[in-house]
């Protein structure tokens, strides 16, 4: 008996509808182990959720969520779910503002002081005007150690950027003389592209990156149009943290999901999507990716991305965390690949979970214990050249305090801070002319007096001077508040 056309026609639609379902059906197979792991640990570490995607070949493989995004509301997890990226923010800054480079606003290589107002970064040690846009952006400038986070539900509250730069805008090391990882950069690279594009920075990244791109759930700092859709942020003790802001959005503010990571990460992998605007060249997404500047073992750091070879790979990617986040992108433009993982909690952060799906997708990739790795302190020996008395000031934005650090012949360190009384310098480190350690002070800021805090040094070995920075941490079991810098210069007496 003839078949009929229509019903050959019918019967090839159900076979390849029943191939695409199989080919998806051995795509999702290949994650079930994975799968399992992010289960497993989400009940074991008690992580409220945990959201991926891997995208290679221009194309998603794979997104999902897991977990709650709310658990008080039982919201679950998905691949829409908006998550706050904490340094992940940092790529997206940096597209941001190459952008305005590329359109001739904006000069790398020009002083970052030409770019702002009347408050400008001033150089304790070098000259100001080798601190260019680059080397602000690759963390190479001379700017120290510092975040600053304002919640909700206490009375303190975001000082502005100008303030910001007169309180802490030191360049405790000379312009590209080291790496030293730094959020107020991007906080001050914000303030640049909204004065440089005439916007703010909220505004100028919604409309000139996010809608480009097609990422319609990301913004800086959470929209409200999208606080039904975002997970909350989990403190250490599991329980909600409040609303909190900082005084460096660039470098930690943006909020984004998975599905909306997996396209800004086929933009960067140069595999543009249909419906995605090119908004930067790939010369320009080049640059982003170009190490100019060393930050050791390896790795390097461009605009917005780190970059490093990794068991053979050429990787660029970025990794954050803060109160309540948890995040890590990885690219390998050479393999078409990405793959992102969010969390809303760093209580119990699972950092193998990306390797295990980069095991995964890379042949040769190693599985590494995170728990095993061995610890590679030594013990502290304090040089010939260092023993003896250190006196000078650690200067802050209300006065310069007397500071004396002393060092023994016993591989110990003493150290007294204005008229208060000598204490022990706890984990002292001296490598490569540089000294480290902390103890226990009072600075006597505004700032600093609001917590708690543990003071720690960061200081370079001059001839017969040591300089650099001094940092109040505070501390807290659940809230980071803040690292604030101040400059420190000793003279061996």
């Amino acid at each position: 008996m003839p078949i009929h056309a229509s019903r050959v026609r019918h019967l090839g639609a159900v076979l390849g509808t029943i191939g695409l379902l199989c080919a998806a059906s051995a795509q999702a197979d290949r994650f079930e182990a994975i799968r399992e792991r992010i289960r497993a640990g989400l009940v074991d570490k008690s992580i409220p959720s945990i959201a991926v995607t891997v995208v290679q070949d221009g194309k998603i493989v794979w997104e999902q969520g897991f977990g709650w995004a709310d658990r008080e509301q039982r919201i679950p997890a998905n691949e829409h779910t908006v998550y706050s990226l904490a340094s992940v923010s940092k790529p997206m800054t940096g597209t941001g503002l190459m952008t305005l480079v590329q359109a001739g606003k904006i000069d790398l290589e020009r002083p970052i002081n030409d770019y702002l107002g009347a408050a400008k970064l001033r150089a304790r040690v070098g000259d100001a005007t080798l601190a260019t846009v680059r080397r602000v952006a690759n963390h190479s400038s001379g700017l120290p150690d510092h975040w600053q986070f304002f919640y909700a539900d206490e009375p303190y509250r975001q000082p502005s950027i100008d303030l910001t730069i007169l309180r802490y805008g030191n360049l405790v090391t000379a312009p590209g003389e080291t790496f030293n990882y730094t959020n107020l950069g991007y906080g001050i690279l914000d303030h640049v592209i909204s004065r440089a594009s005439g916007r703010s920075f909220t505004d100028f990244m919604r409309q000139e990156v996010f809608l480009p791109l097609g990422m319609t759930r990301s913004s800086v700092g959470l929209a409200p149009a999208l606080r039904p859709y975002a997970a909350t942020r989990y403190g250490t003790d599991g329980l909600p943290l409040p609303d909190y802001t900082s005084n460096h959005p660039g470098a930690s503010a943006v909020y984004s999901s998975v599905h909306d990571m997996a396209r800004f990460a086929l933009f960067h992998l140069q595999a543009h999507l249909a419906d995605q605007k090119a908004i930067l060249s790939d010369a320009s997404l080049d640059e982003m990716q170009r190490s100019t500047t060393d930050r050791g073992a390896g790795f390097g750091y461009g605009v917005g991305f780190e970059s490093s070879r990794v068991h053979g790979y050429r990787m660029v990617h970025h990794s954050g965390g803060m109160d309540g986040v948890a995040t890590n992108m990885m690219l390998f433009p050479d393999q078409r690949l990405g793959i992102v993982v969010l969390q809303n909690s760093r209580a119990h952060t699972d950092p193998s979970i990306a390797e295990l799906i980069t095991h995964e997708m890379l042949p040769g990739w190693p599985l590494v214990d995170w728990a095993d790795r061995p610890s590679s302190a030594t013990p502290y020996q304090t040089p010939p050249r260092l023993r003896g008395s250190w006196k000078g000031v650690l200067a802050t934005y209300v006065a310069e305090v007397p500071l004396e650090l002393s060092f023994t012949a016993h591989d110990t360190v003493q150290v007294r801070l204005g008229g208060q009384l000598a204490t022990l310098v706890s984990q002292p480190h001296f490598q490569d002319e540089s000294f480290s350690g902390d103890f226990k002070s009072r600075i006597g800021t505004p700032d600093t007096d609001q917590y708690d805090y543990t003071i720690s040094l960061s200081l370079k070995l001059r001839g017969n001077v040591l300089n650099g920075a001094a940092t109040a941490i505070q501390t807290h079991p659940v809230r980071g508040r803040a690292a604030l810098s101040h400059w420190v210069e000793l003279e061996r007496h």
